[in-house]
């Protein structure tokens, strides 16, 4: 999913000081025009920017789409991607994406859909006209500086999902409870859909190295004690620790588990771009406007390729701020 702002802030990665645990508020953002598609947005944050190496974490639905119901549904044309992987996930409906590798697939609920933007790619998600409700989480890993140039591709993976300690837990990227996705991690990280039954306290066992986020999709969940975490809300919880304790109250809870090492490298993201300093993002933006968006999405470009099979324009980036974007540690 493209970052549809017009004016995107700036975001500069590096060290935040660890704490126990936090939440993480969202704040809505809408995707594009009038008529835009909502998220929920909580990462990143002035606060926070990163868990391990997951960036960006954008929340959305349950929603009414298509004819008749109010609302467009997901219609992103094609955009670019630097030096970050996009990891697509659902819990209702189904999105066509396509993008420069060549690669044409559905997102389901339940598979995992990820794109390597490497050293650059596009790509466009349409919810299909089947669609009525659409429901899921749209999240992005930054690239260590040692991968972040590599071949652009597309991965699919479906997990299978398994009981563990009265939970059903999907392990779409990384490994978790003895279950390793096939999908390619560039940092040591972790990825899973957690399902708990109402009155079920789960125990799942953790890298004491990782830091872990959890969003709440649904349902009323407590983390090791210390209260409920609203809906739509993201805990962070810092490392050190062997285990997380989870516990859902009257309600069942669903929910999406995030962690990995701290990448210990700052990094510079303004609107679909991961880079590390100011000039490369403005190369990049430059390159996207003269060699894509300039001819209508008809021409090869050299970093971004070209999709085939949207019916309609790329997406032109935003301008620059008036201000240098700067990296710090």
């Amino acid at each position: 999913m493209s970052n549809l702002e017009t004016e995107p802030s700036e975001v500069v990665i590096g060290t935040v000081d660890d704490c126990a645990m936090e939440i993480l508020q969202p704040r809505d953002v809408p995707l594009g025009g009038p008529r835009a598609m909502e998220v929920r947005r909580t990462l990143p944050q002035r606060a926070r920017s990163l868990i391990g190496a997951w960036c960006f974490v954008d929340h959305y639905g349950p929603d009414l789409v298509g004819a008749g119901q109010g609302k467009p549904g997901m219609t992103v044309p094609p955009h670019p991607h630097t030096g970050l992987q996009t990891v697509s996930w659902l819990f209702a409906g189904e999105i066509e994406h396509r993008d420069s590798t060549g690669a044409h697939a559905m997102v389901r609920p339940g598979e995992l859909n990820l794109m390597t933007a490497g050293s650059g790619i596009q790509h466009s998600e349409v919810s299909t006209p089947a669609t009525t409700m659409l429901h899921g989480a749209q999240l992005w890993v930054a690239l260590p500086d040692s991968h972040r140039h590599t071949t652009p591709h597309f991965e699919h993976y479906a997990p299978t999902p398994v009981l563990h300690d009265g939970a059903t837990v999907h392990v779409f990227l990384g490994s978790l409870i003895g279950e390793t996705s096939t999908a390619t991690a560039y940092t040591p990280l972790v990825g899973a859909q957690i399902d708990i039954p109402a009155g079920v306290t789960t125990r799942i066992p953790v890298d004491r190295t990782f830091e872990h986020g959890i969003l709440v999709d649904s349902g009323d969940l407590s983390v090791e004690g210390a209260g409920s975490v609203p809906v739509d809300n993201l805990a962070y919880l810092s490392i050190g620790r062997d285990e997380l304790v989870l516990a859902a109250g009257e309600t069942a809870v669903c929910a999406v588990l995030i962690g990995g090492e701290p990448l210990g490298e700052s990094i510079v993201m303004w609107w679909n771009f991961i880079g590390r300093s100011h000039d490369e993002i403005v190369a990049f933006r430059a390159q996207w406007q003269a060699e894509v968006v300039a001819t209508d999405g008809t021409s090869d470009s050299a970093r971004f390729g070209r999709v085939e099979g949207y019916p309609g324009r790329p997406l032109p980036a935003p301008e620059m701020p008036n201000v240098r974007l700067r990296a710090r540690d």
